[in-house]
């Protein structure tokens, strides 16, 4: 993308230079944040209104603070597995408590978040190997999926005990049992199936103007007089030949007559704990995977962004925090940068903090006077909404990129999604992290470079010795960021058995932020080393050459 030769100015002057631009933009998004916010607070277990306090938060307070220019800050689908466990797991079958009790800890998360931007931890990301961070989000896709799919069916699987299922496999499993009732609720699958159609097809249309509107509001425009039609009722529970419950009944529309001024004051409860163990397990799940997220979300988003501002990592990990705080004391979902709304609000041409500002703006103003209008969308319509965005996090070119960038990255990708499902996220990454840090041994990385890299700099040359892998490439990224991006800079990996994937794709980054700014950054004797498990990939793990 090319770099513009003027960088839009910030403050209230940015909102005179681009007051347009950005309240388009704003605008945009906030449709496209709209029935997302609702569906992801609904997939949640928390009450749907309060994932648009998230991202009203996010843009009203969020946005002044944050050190991003460019990114969305609201609810985001990759936290739904987290939201929802903590409710379930704190509330013990009770949502409401669970819910309140949950707040508690994306407060206390929250909090950990700032220290984390104080502390000066916003490289946090980079320690994470992209293979296993890939197969994390790969998982929350197919958990996504997996419970979606039975709302848009009109069904809503209990366990044998009679508590909502909330256990990736057991949902997975429990989708036979889905699908052999099709035909149950028939009004609901044809909203449903309608809507589904809309979200996968509507991007299809050859017609830049037509896609330029999200599919998610084109998909509230078509299931809302859709369900008006049908006229779509309550559903009862579902039971079986021996009278048990297998499906509890629910109300297939969203259902609240509350506004803003209605529901707004504190809600977070630290009050009526069992089991302290469960409540620090959400805590340092919230943190490090809403954490880990938001810092992906603006690396990638600097990448997109045309004035190639570089964003401050640290100060928008405080932001976050602040406005996780303020939204767990209000009742709302953890927030982060979020990947798709920003990247709407880049290719809307937002420029400016503003524009997330005034996307938070517009779901003030829905709050305030168009709320009772929530009343009417179909929980099927939201449900094929947050199927889209688990097909696009579990999406089988993510299978295939993996595989084809190396064997190790393929393995590593794929016993994250495992364990993830199987077990949870902190869990499931962790096995992610293991196998690379195992297949590194095997290749030849020595313990002692595991986590320590060997590095000296002289003049304009950095010098790494053992290995550059993921574990151990913070330090050295530290070293090559203190040169000016104008400069002539050499890296150095003549004396290194193995430079892994991840620290291949960051350098790649490198080199171009450096060209950006007319200097250049050259790998010097990566010549001397093959891809690992015979890849062709330019971005496979590279070993050196046995002589």
């Amino acid at each position: 993308m090319k770099k513009h030769n003027y960088i839009p100015k910030d403050g209230f002057e940015g909102l005179k230079q681009n007051f347009s631009s950005d309240a388009i933009s704003g605008f945009l998004v906030f449709l496209l944040a709209l029935p997302l916010s609702l569906g992801i607070a609904g997939a949640s277990d928390f009450p749907p209104i309060y994932g648009l306090v998230t991202a009203m938060i996010g843009g009203l307070v969020v946005s002044f603070m944050a050190g991003s220019p460019l990114t969305i800050k609201g609810p985001a689908a990759g936290l739904i597995v987290i939201v929802a466990g903590s409710v379930a797991e704190l509330g013990k079958g009770d949502t409401e408590l669970g819910w309140k009790l949950a707040l508690g800890a994306v407060v206390v998360a929250g909090v950990i978040q700032v220290l984390f931007g104080v502390f000066k931890l916003g490289s946090l990301a980079d320690f994470f190997p992209l293979s296993a961070v890939h197969g994390m989000l790969a998982a929350i896709g197919i958990i996504i999926i997996s419970k979606q799919l039975h709302i848009l069916l009109g069904f809503n699987p209990v366990t044998p005990e009679g508590k909502p299922m909330v256990e990736p496999l057991e949902l997975l499993m429990e989708l036979k049992n889905t699908f052999a009732n099709f035909f149950k609720h028939k009004d609901v699958v044809v909203i449903g199936l309608v809507s589904l159609g809309l979200v996968f097809g509507w991007p299809m249309i050859p017609i830049k103007a037509v896609k330029k509107i999200p599919s998610a509001l084109i998909v509230l425009i078509v299931a809302i007089p859709l369900a008006m039609f049908l006229h779509v009722e309550n559903i009862p529970d579902l039971k079986n030949a021996a009278g048990e419950v297998v499906a509890k009944g629910y109300q297939p529309l969203l259902n609240f007559k509350e506004g803003l001024v209605d529901i707004i004051g504190v809600k977070v409860s630290f009050d009526g704990f069992s089991n302290i163990g469960v409540f620090i397990k959400f805590v340092v799940m919230f943190a490090l995977v809403g954490s880990l997220e938001a810092l992906l979300t603006v690396k990638a988003i600097d990448m997109l962004d045309p004035y190639k501002r570089k964003s401050n990592s640290n100060k928008d990990l405080i932001a976050v925090g602040i406005g996780n705080i303020v939204a767990g004391v209000l009742g709302g979902l953890p927030m982060i940068s979020e990947v798709a709304r920003s990247s709407a609000n880049v290719s809307n041409g937002g420029k400016t903090r503003w524009a997330n500002f005034f996307h938070g703006f517009f779901i003030l103003l829905f709050l305030l006077f168009a709320v009772y209008f929530s009343d009417l969308i179909p929980k099927a319509a939201l449900a094929a909404m947050l199927i889209g965005v688990g097909w696009k996090l579990a999406h089988p070119k993510e299978f295939g990129h993996m595989a084809k960038i190396g064997a190790d990255q393929i393995a590593v990708f794929v016993v994250t999604i495992i364990f993830t499902l199987a077990t949870d996220l902190l869990i499931g990454i962790g096995a992610g992290i293991l196998l690379k840090l195992i297949l590194h041994v095997v290749r030849g990385v020595s313990f002692s470079s595991l986590f320590k890299a060997k590095t000296t700099v002289e003049g304009n040359v950095v010098r790494v010795e053992g290995a550059a892998i993921f574990s151990n490439f913070i330090k050295v990224k530290k070293q090559i960021l203190k040169f000016p991006y104008s400069d002539n800079v050499v890296f150095d990996v003549r004396k290194c058995v193995l430079v892994d994937h991840t620290v291949i794709e960051t350098l790649h980054h490198l080199k171009d932020d450096f060209e950006n700014e007319g200097g250049h950054l050259t790998i010097l004797g990566i010549d001397e080393f093959k891809n690992a498990h015979g890849s062709k990939h330019n971005l496979a793990t590279k070993r050196k050459h046995q002589k």
